[in-house]
């Protein structure tokens, strides 16, 4: 969400990213695994020997001890200016020989490829800021003996990382780095915190692991990269037995030794009390040209307000909230908390959203996830919020902000409001930080409005490529979302208000309530149809009030009373 205006730069990346999706689109998937006499032509692939036998442009490549995939050090590479930071090493290679090229990365737009391999170059790439492993293949020529394997960020974006690189086929010649070996399994297994329906592990690192799988019960629930899982959708007061297991490439390690983990007794978590069918809107706690409305001017059409936003503080992950009476027109802290009561009266949430364009909140471990949930709660009980919305633009931590909202739920009880409402890019996979995060606390979840503006094309769950601004845009990536664990009624549509409330992405009203209507009854779709209907979805969102006021409150007198009549 915007404090001011978006424009179209703000997602240039991410459109000329998605622009790449259909040129790598039958490539990804294709990798298979090394034949048994198949060797790694990569030398110095996990980094730990610096940079030997890497090249990175302008200066851009560093070696650093965290974070790391495997091993004790990982590539960062820098973009700065025309630069984005290319790191590349020339592999000997066998004519007429098929390779698996192979690295673990993590960042915005982190880019893997093979160059100069005598037939089709090959490219793949990722937008998730967690570990994600990359994969293709390619064919050499009738007289190539060496390939250039290379990755590289984008421009204005973030360092990126990248570890364990391997080019997997015939050997060429040249050496390269040992196959891996099974880890061992892992040690200091142990329960760190639990509520009524999860229980968080926490393990020891092992050397040579690229993964952990997580069993309950003797059954894998699930597999991460990281030394700590939470295992959620457990039943209140109940035990349940824990062992993890290392993996790599050569195989899976035995599982450790079992704990016991037993969830508190029920209370806390719900999502909250909304209408099966609600609508979001943001008020602006600033004047950036929109009508400058106090919370009583919010149209009756909304159900949920989220104000827009929380400060950051010098505590991290701890947030604040002041007014802006000047801003406003006066508007003081007194009328401000009575219009909370006054909508809340009328049936309506009012929460806090933390983040926006130029949040900068970070929760990135234990101690700033505390934070984080005692000073929202804190607002809570100053201002009377019903919940938090979460709109952290900058990325997240899954574990630690799931620790977080967890934690505030228990001090909220089960009338808490969690909203969420992430970029198009954040949704694309169940890997992405923000939706392991949605997934994590879908027990006390509301909805997650994602925004589908200010945005480059996108995959939608058919593997197609779509384009902003279409009816099928809207519904081809809100199925992923739909099949991609959350419940119908945890689901709704971001849309800007008027073409003044986001840089691009704007649709009139008509097609907002196609797409509702495509996805809950399988009617008003474009080429693209889901599979099923999704009756329960749960609504719309939009950005912002102030911006559906400029305009006449076009948007919430048109898609407010279809929503509600879903």
């Amino acid at each position: 969400m915007d404090r001011v205006i978006r424009t179209p730069g703000r997602r240039w990346a991410g459109a000329l990213a998605a622009a790449v999706i259909a040129s790598v689109l039958s490539l990804t998937g294709l990798a298979g695994q090394a034949q048994a006499a198949d060797v790694n032509n990569v030398k110095n692939g996990g980094f730990e020997s610096g940079l030997s036998n890497w090249t990175c442009s302008a200066g851009s490549g560093a070696t650093v001890s965290s974070p790391v995939h495997g091993g004790s050090a990982a590539l960062k590479g820098t973009p700065a200016g025309q630069d984005y930071a290319q790191c590349s090493q020339s592999v000997a290679v066998k004519p007429n020989s098929t390779y698996t090229l192979s690295a673990w990365v993590q960042g915005s737009y982190t880019y893997l490829g093979a160059s100069g391999t005598g037939t089709t170059d090959v490219s793949t790439w990722t937008p998730n800021t967690t570990w994600t492993q990359l994969s293709t293949t390619f064919t050499t020529g009738a007289s190539t003996t060496s390939v250039t394997v290379w990755t590289h960020g984008w421009y204005g974006q973030p360092a990126y990382f990248a570890d364990d690189f391997s080019v997997f086929g015939p050997d060429g010649g040249g050496g390269g780095d040992p196959a891996p070996t099974v880890p061992a399994t892992p040690a200091g297994l142990a329960v760190s915190s639990t509520t009524s329906s999860s229980v968080s592990l926490a393990w020891n690192t092992v050397s040579g692991a690229t993964g952990y799988n997580v069993y309950q019960g003797g059954s894998k629930v699930q597999s991460v990269t990281g030394t700590s899982a939470t295992v959620s959708g457990l039943s209140a007061s109940t035990s349940y037995s824990f062992q993890v297991s290392a993996t790599n490439s050569a195989g899976e390690s035995a599982k450790s030794s079992a704990v016991t983990g037993t969830t508190t007794a029920s209370g806390g978590g719900g999502g909250g009390t909304v209408p099966a069918h609600a609508v979001t809107g943001y008020w602006q706690n600033f004047n950036n040209g929109a009508t400058v409305q106090k919370l009583s001017a919010v149209q009756s059409q909304y159900d949920i307000i989220a104000v827009a936003f929380a400060d950051a503080t010098s505590t991290p992950g701890a947030v604040s909230f002041t007014l802006d009476s000047a801003g406003l027109g006066g508007y003081t802290v007194d009328q401000f908390k009575a219009d909370i009561k006054a909508k809340q009266a009328a049936g309506k949430k009012v929460i806090i959203s933390i983040g926006g364009q130029n949040g900068t909140i970070s929760v990135n471990d234990s101690a700033s996830a505390t934070n984080f949930a005692n000073s929202v709660y804190s607002l809570m009980q100053t201002y009377g919020f019903d919940g938090v919305d979460i709109d952290l633009e900058n990325g997240l931590n899954a574990t630690y902000m799931s620790q977080a909202l967890r934690s505030l739920s228990g001090k909220a009880g089960s009338s808490l409001v969690i909203t969420m409402a992430p970029q198009t890019i954040d949704m694309q996979s169940t890997s992405n930080a923000y939706f392991q995060t949605a997934l994590n606390i879908k027990d006390i979840l509301t909805v997650v409005n994602m925004q589908y503006y200010n945005s480059g094309s996108m995959l939608g769950c058919d593997g197609k490529v779509y384009s902003q601004g279409s009816v099928d845009f809207l519904t081809a990536l809100a199925c992923i979302q739909l099949q991609g664990g959350l419940d119908a009624s945890q689901v709704g549509l971001g849309l800007p208000a008027s073409t003044s409330g986001a840089g691009s992405g704007y649709v009139s009203p008509t097609i907002v309530n196609n797409a509702l209507d495509c996805l809950t009854k399988l009617t008003n779709c474009g080429s693209f149809k889901p599979a099923k209907a999704y009756p329960g979805l749960r609504g719309a969102m939009t950005w912002s009030t102030n911006w559906d006021a400029s305009a006449g409150n076009a948007w919430s007198n048109a898609v407010g009373p279809h929503v509600h009549a879903l």
